[in-house]
C-alpha cells in the first residue's frame, strides 16, 4: 500500500558561508550513504518505486511550474517528458541488479558485485529542470548513491519542488533523510564548491558547455553532456509525410528544447519540391532570403556561439516576432533554406528552438559530407538522423556519422531520449563520447568509459488484440450451466436487475449445474460507482471468498464489480496507484497482478459501455468527486455473455445514452493513434450497426436492440485494443462535475471533437505506427463507409457529423450542456481546472493529435450552447 508522503521542513542558517552549507549537505549525505550500505535490492527498489509514484503523480504540477518560473516551452510537453522520467525511467531499470552480488558464474567462478560510487553532484538545466531532476533522483537512489543537486538559478523553485516531492517519498519509503537533497541559495560559487568537494565521489552535468566542462575540470568521474546540432537526412527513398511528421512532431516538443532535435533538414533534391510541400501543409514557414540576417541576428549570440539566453524554447511566432518577420499565426516551425555551414551563417548552428535550416543535396555523397560538416560545427558525438527505405544507406550512414546516436526514420527529439521510438536505454542525460569531450558516448544509465556507438533503427511497438471468452446470441446465459470452477458466486448487480427478474434468470441456469452452488448479492445504486461503493463491496467479497464474480447489469454495476474484484485479489492494492496516467499500458509505473481467487464473467443488460470486454473500469473518487478510468489487462473479464434477452426491457433513455456511447466508442477507437487492422473492422462494424438500429432500438424493436448489443461489444472490442480519446476525456469530468449520465456527456462533446480532431494539430501524437496525422482521413473514411455524400474530406467530415446529430436527435438527445440543465456560473468557474483534468486523463494519450489544455477549454466552452450543433 502506497503511504501518504509526509512533508519536511529544512531550516536554513542565513549566516552560513557556501563552504559551511557544502559541508553540511556531504556531511548528511555521507550518512546517508553510510545508511544504505546494508540496503537489500527489495528495499532499494520499493524505495526508487515510491519515488517514480510521487513524480508521476504530480507530471503536470511540476509542468506548469517549470513553465511559470522559466517561461520556456510548452507545458504539456513537460508534462510528458515528466512522465518518461518516472514512468520509461522506472521500467528500464527497475529490473537491474544494482545492490551485492548481481552475477554469479559458477562455471567460471566468476562473481559480480554491485557497490556504489558515493556521494553525487547533480548539475541540471534550466531547459528539462524538473525532468531532469526526476531522472538524477531514480539513477542515483536506485545505485544507493545519495545526490545533492546544483539547480540552475533560473529553474530553482521547480527543481526544488520536483527534489522535495521525490526525497519526501524516498524518505517516507525507508531511506534516510540525507539522500536527495540541494543548495538552497544558487550561485556558481555555490556549484563550483560542490562539484570539487572532497567528499563528493562524481558529477551527473546537464547544462551548458561551460558547466560541464567545470564538471570534467574537477579531476573526478563525470558523466555530462556536450551541445548537439543534430542533422536529419531526408533521402529520396523516404516516406515523405512520415518524415516531415517526424521532424515538426520533433522540433515543435518543447518548442525545440531536447538536445537531441533536428537543427537542419538535408533533403535530396529529387524530392525536395514534394517535401517543401509537406512541410509548408504542416505548418513549417519558410522566411525569405532577405530575412535570415534578421533571424541570425535575433537568434545567436556571435561573440559567445550560441544562441541568445531567451531563445531557447520560444515558439516560432514569437522568434519571428522578435526579429521582425511577419508570419502566420499557426506558424509551428521557420525554415531557413541556406547553403554554408560554420561561423559564415550562424543558421547552420543549434538553435534549441523551432527553427530549421535546410539543405538540398545532390546526392548521397553530397547529403553525407553536409551531415558531417553540420556535426563538426557544434554537434560531434551527439546526434544525427536519416530518412529512408535503403536499409544499407541508413547503415552506412551510420557508420559515416560521427554521432552517438544514429536515429532511422524517427524524430529526433523523442527517438534520442530512447525507448519511444527505439529500442535505446531511456535516459535524459546522453552522453556524446570523446567527439564531444564527454566520458560517455550512449544515453546514460550506467557508468563505463568507452564510445560505444548505437545505431537504433525505428521500430513500432508491437500491438495487441486481448480479449475474453466471448458468448452471444439470445439465452447464451445458458452458457452458466456448464463453465467449470463454479461453486461460490458473487453477483453485483444494479437493483432494477432484481427487479426485472435479470438475477432469477442467472440463478436458474447456476441451480440447473451438477453442482450445489452458493452466492452473495451485492446491489450497486450508483450510476457512477465510487471507491465507496468498491471499498463496501471488496468487504462482503472478503467474507464471502467467491470463485466466480459475475456483474450483471450496465456500465457501472460491471465497473463497480471491477473494482471489487481488483482489491479483492489484491488487498494492498493501491486505488492511487492504480488510477495513475501512462504512455503505454504494458510499462505502467503500477502494474496490477493477474487475478488468481475467482473468474469474472460479464452479463451486459445495456448496450453501451462494452465493458464486458474491455480492461477498463470507471470510478469516482468519493472525496473529490473525479471520474478516474482505471486500465490494466488484470481487470479484463475472463468470460463475456453477450445475451439479447437481457436488453430488452431497457428505458428508452438508457437505451439512447448507451447507444449514442457506443458510436463514440466505435468512432474514437478508428482514429485512435493505437488503431490497427485488427481493430478497425471491428469500429466500422459497430458505426454501421449503429447508424442502421439505435433509432429502432429506442422505440422498442426487439432485433434491433439485439443487433446494438453486438455493436456494444464490438465496440468494446475496439477501443479495449484501441483505446479512445479527447471526447471520453472531456465527457468523463463534465459527467463528474454536473451529474450528467456518461452517455449524454459523450454525444454532446462527440460532434466538436470530430471537428477539432480533423484538423491539422498544433500539436502531432507520439506513437511509432501512426506515421503522420491522418485523422482527417479517417473520418472521412468512416463516412465513406456509411455511404454518406462529398466530394472532399471536409465535405465528408460534415456529413458524418450531421449524420451523428440526426441520429442524437431522433433519440430525444438535445446536443448542449445548457439544454441539459448545466449552470453558466458553475461551468464558468470550473471550466479552467476540468479542462486540465480531462488533459491528465488516461483516455488523451491516444487521441489522434495532443491537445493543448487551452483546446479542450475551447471544446467544453463550444458545446456549452451548442455551437454549430444546435440551432
Amino acid at each position: 500500500m502506497l503511504k501518504e508522503i509526509k512533508k519536511t521542513t529544512i531550516k536554513i542558517d542565513k549566516n552560513e558561508s557556501v563552504d559551511q552549507m557544502i559541508d553540511r549537505l556531504t556531511k548528511k549525505a555521507h550518512e546517508a550513504l553510510c545508511a544504505m550500505d546494508d540496503f537489500t535490492q527489495e528495499q532499494v527498489d520499493h524505495i526508487v518505486h515510491q519515488m517514480a509514484m510521487a513524480g508521476l503523480d504530480n507530471h503536470m504540477k511540476l509542468a506548469k511550474l517549470a513553465y511559470a518560473e522559466t517561461g520556456r516551452g510548452v507545458v504539456e510537453d513537460k508534462a510528458i517528458k515528466n512522465i518518461f522520467a518516472t514512468e520509461e525511467i522506472w521500467n528500464s531499470i527497475k529490473n537491474d541488479r544494482t545492490v551485492g552480488i548481481i552475477n554469479d558464474d559458477r562455471e567460471r567462478e566468476l562473481i559480480t558485485v554491485a557497490e556504489p560510487l558515493g556521494i553525487l553532484a547533480g548539475v541540471t538545466p534550466v531547459t528539462n529542470p524538473t525532468s531532469t531532476t526526476l531522472f538524477k533522483a531514480l539513477i542515483a537512489v536506485k545505485t544507493r548513491n545519495p545526490i545533492i543537486f546544483a539547480f540552475h538559478p533560473q529553474a530553482q523553485k521547480s527543481s526544488v519542488e520536483a527534489a522535495r516531492i521525490v526525497a519526501e517519498a524516498a524518505v517516507n519509503a525507508g531511506a534516510p533523510e540525507g539522500v536527495v537533497q540541494w543548495i538552497d541559495k544558487p550561485s556558481i560559487e555555490a556549484t563550483s564548491a560542490l562539484m570539487n568537494h572532497p567528499m563528493v565521489a562524481s558529477v551527473l552535468a546537464t547544462g551548458g558547455p561551460g558547466m560541464v566542462k567545470a564538471a570534467y575540470s574537477t579531476g573526478k568521474p563525470a558523466l555530462g553532456v556536450g551541445p548537439g546540432n543534430g542533422p536529419a537526412y531526408i533521402e529520396k527513398t523516404a516516406k515523405i509525410k512520415r518524415a516531415v511528421n517526424d521532424i515538426v512532431l520533433s522540433k515543435t516538443f518543447d518548442n525545440g528544447m531536447v538536445c537531441a532535435s533536428e537543427n537542419s533538414a538535408i533533403i535530396d533534391a529529387d524530392i525536395y519540391k514534394d517535401v517543401k510541400d509537406e512541410m509548408e501543409k504542416r505548418k513549417v514557414y519558410f522566411i525569405k532570403k532577405a530575412d535570415h540576417k534578421k533571424l541570425a541576428d535575433a537568434m545567436f549570440d556571435t561573440k559567445r556561439g550560441g544562441v541568445k539566453g531567451p531563445i531557447a524554447g520560444m515558439s516560432a511566432v514569437k522568434i519571428a516576432e522578435l526579429a521582425g518577420i511577419d508570419v502566420p499565426e499557426d506558424t509551428k516551425v521557420l525554415a531557413a533554406e541556406i547553403t554554408k555551414v560554420g561561423p559564415e551563417d550562424w543558421l547552420s548552428a543549434e538553435k534549441l528552438s523551432p527553427v530549421l535550416s535546410i539543405y538540398k543535396s545532390k546526392d548521397h555523397k553530397d547529403a553525407f559530407r553536409l551531415a558531417n560538416d553540420l556535426l563538426h560545427f557544434g554537434g560531434l558525438g551527439h546526434t544525427a538522423a536519416i530518412h529512408t527505405e535503403d536499409d544499407d544507406l541508413a547503415t552506412e550512414f551510420g557508420i559515416k556519422m560521427k554521432a552517438s546516436r544514429v536515429l532511422v526514420n524517427t524524430p529526433s527529439a523523442i527517438g534520442g531520449i530512447g525507448n519511444i521510438y527505439n529500442e535505446m536505454i531511456p535516459s535524459l542525460t546522453l552522453g556524446t563520447g570523446s567527439w564531444g569531450k564527454n566520458s560517455v558516448s550512449h544515453n546514460v544509465s550506467s557508468f563505463d568509459l568507452l564510445n560505444i556507438k548505437t545505431i537504433a533503427k525505428r521500430r513500432n511497438n508491437m500491438q495487441w488484440v486481448k480479449l475474453p471468452r466471448v458468448y452471444f446470441e439470445k439465452t447464451s446465459v445458458r452458457y452458466l450451466n456448464s463453465m467449470p470452477g463454479i461453486s461460490k458466486v458473487f453477483i453485483v448487480a444494479s437493483p432494477s436487475m432484481i427487479e426485472h427478474g435479470y438475477v432469477d434468470k442467472v440463478l436458474g441456469e447456476l441451480k440447473r449445474r451438477p453442482n450445489e452452488i452458493e452466492y452473495s448479492l451485492f446491489a450497486v445504486t450508483e450510476s457512477d460507482p465510487t471507491t465507496d461503493t468498491v471499498n463496501k463491496g471488496t468487504e462482503q467479497m472478503r467474507t464471502f471468498q467467491p470463485d466466480t464474480i459475475i456483474a450483471l447489469g450496465g456500465g457501472s454495476p460491471m465497473d463497480a464489480a471491477k473494482g471489487m474484484w481488483l482489491f479483492y485479489e489484491h488487498p494492498d492494492a493501491s486505488f492511487f496507484g492504480a488510477k495513475q496516467k501512462f504512455l503505454d499500458i504494458r510499462k505502467r509505473t503500477y502494474q496490477l497482478e493477474k487475478p488468481n481467487k475467482a473468474q469474472f464473467v460479464a452479463i451486459p443488460t445495456t448496450s453501451g459501455t462494452g465493458s464486458e470486454v474491455t480492461p477498463f473500469a470507471v470510478i469516482t473518487d468519493a472525496k473529490t468527486h473525479v471520474k478516474y478510468p482505471l486500465a490494466d489487462y488484470a481487470l479484463t473479464p475472463d468470460v463475456a455473455i453477450v445475451d439479447s434477452q437481457f436488453v430488452q426491457t431497457v428505458p428508452k433513455r438508457t437505451v439512447a445514452y448507451s447507444g449514442l456511447d457506443t458510436l463514440t466508442h466505435a468512432i474514437e477507437s478508428f482514429v485512435a493513434n493505437m488503431a490497427s487492422d485488427y481493430t478497425r473492422p471491428l469500429s466500422l462494424q459497430a458505426i454501421k450497426l449503429v447508424m442502421e438500429n439505435l433509432t429502432d432500438s429506442y422505440n422498442g424493436d426487439a432485433q434491433a436492440r439485439e443487433k446494438m448489443h453486438n455493436a456494444a461489444t464490438l465496440a468494446g472490442m475496439a477501443f479495449a485494443n484501441a483505446f479512445l480519446g479527447v471526447d471520453h476525456s472531456i465527457a468523463h469530468k463534465l459527467g463528474g462535475e454536473f451529474g450528467l449520465p456518461h452517455g449524454l456527456a459523450i454525444i454532446i462533446t462527440l460532434p466538436h471533437v470530430i471537428r477539432y480532431n480533423f484538423k491539422e494539430p498544433k500539436k502531432l501524437t507520439m506513437w511509432p505506427k501512426y506515421e503522420y496525422f491522418r485523422a482527417d482521413e479517417d473520418y472521412a473514411e468512416i463516412a465513406r463507409y456509411l455511404g454518406l455524400k462529398g466530394n472532399t474530406k471536409e465535405e465528408l467530415k460534415e456529413a458524418l457529423v450531421k449524420k451523428v446529430i440526426d441520429l442524437a436527435h431522433s433519440v430525444g438527445v438535445t446536443l448542449s450542456l445548457k439544454a441539459n440543465g448545466v449552470d453558466k456560473a458553475h461551468f464558468d468557474a470550473e471550466v479552467d481546472r476540468l479542462a486540465e483534468l480531462a488533459y491528465e486523463d488516461q483516455c488523451t494519450t491516444a487521441n489522434p493529435k495532443e491537445p493543448l489544455i487551452s483546446e479542450l477549454k475551447q471544446i467544453m466552452i463550444d458545446e456549452y450552447d451548442g455551437k454549430g450543433v444546435e440551432k
